[in-house]
């Protein structure tokens, strides 16, 4: 009976923690769209805004034992930091100046990039069928952008940026780990303040402080409730993911990353009546085929080496 318990506790828990990351993985997307289009909230703004909640909302895990800090010198992660603010504000300005369907798709090269950096930079090595399923992402993202009917290059340049950028984040972020000797919400805790100086220092010179668009320009309640409201949910998004990979497997959060991409996709299409082409829909399904299978290859070759290393003696 105790036992029972305690499995009911435990899938109660997991269903929570994937309902949590799922609703806020998408809401972040829609809310913060959401923004620009009725608000016109400014981009640069709006990133610091979701730092100062993240940094914020990590301090009070550290309080309740979530997770304990681990002091880290700041020249150690300035260049992390700053990768940091662009990731986070390209990728705004990317959501800000195209469709859904084209910034959704615009991140999935994310994955290509990254290992061109690590194959050049890194000297890591890749198998052919990894390789191999690059190809369909990165056809399925060519073919959208060039079918999109609402084409906007400024968009495209964000989108392209972001991605570079993100991709240079995420290697380093993996890399700072392992040197570190720290855990993503350790290594966020000391990152995320030090971003929002760097915003809070630049916003200046990029938007205006006061009057029309300006922070503090006349926004409504409701505005101002809704750019609270996309900064708590980007620090929902955060703490579920680090949650999810340490109470899940490699799997579970690669499939119910795919469950979101599309779920994101379909809502924008109706929450925004984002235009779809079937050209478009080609390039949506060419991409989605590439990311699985790279994440069916993936996980296997992992499970590979694991085998391998609890074969020897």
């Amino acid at each position: 009976m105790a036992t029972r318990l305690t499995d009911l506790l435990g899938n109660t828990r997991l269903i929570t923690g994937l309902l949590a990351n799922l609703l806020s993985s998408i809401c972040i997307v829609f809310i913060n769209k959401w923004i620009y289009v009725h608000y016109g909230f400014p981009n640069m703004t709006l990133t610091l805004v979701h730092f100062v909640v993240t940094w914020l909302g990590l301090f009070v895990c550290q309080k309740m034992d979530i997770f304990a800090p681990k002091k880290l010198r700041p020249s150690k992660i300035i260049l992390l930091a700053l990768s940091f603010c662009g990731f986070v504000a390209f990728t705004n300005l990317s959501l800000q100046n195209n469709t859904i369907g084209t910034y959704q798709l615009a991140k999935a090269m994310t994955t290509p990039v990254i290992i061109v950096i690590q194959t050049v930079y890194y000297r890591k090595t890749f198998s052919t069928k990894i390789k191999l399923t690059l190809v369909p992402i990165t056809l399925g993202v060519i073919l959208n952008s060039y079918y999109d009917v609402r084409f906007n290059l400024l968009g495209i340049v964000f989108a392209t940026l972001g991605v570079l950028v993100t991709s240079l984040y995420q290697v380093w972020v993996g890399a700072k780990q392992h040197e570190l000797q720290v855990n993503s919400m350790q290594l966020l805790y000391y990152q995320a303040p030090m971003s929002s100086a760097f915003l809070l220092l630049i916003v200046p010179f990029f938007e205006p402080l006061t009057g029309e668009g300006g922070i503090f320009g006349p926004w409504s309640l409701q505005a101002l409730l809704m750019v609270l409201l996309s900064g708590v949910i980007a620090f929902l998004v955060n703490l579920s993911i680090y949650w999810i990979i340490g109470n899940t497997s490699a799997v579970t959060y690669n499939m119910f990353g795919h469950f979101k991409f599309c779920i994101t996709l379909l809502g924008g299409y109706v929450l925004f009546q984002d235009p779809l082409s079937l050209n478009q829909g080609l390039g949506i399904a060419c991409t989605l085929v590439g990311i699985l299978a790279y994440t069916h290859f993936k996980l296997a070759e992992q499970e590979e080496g694991k085998s391998r290393l609890a074969q020897r003696p």
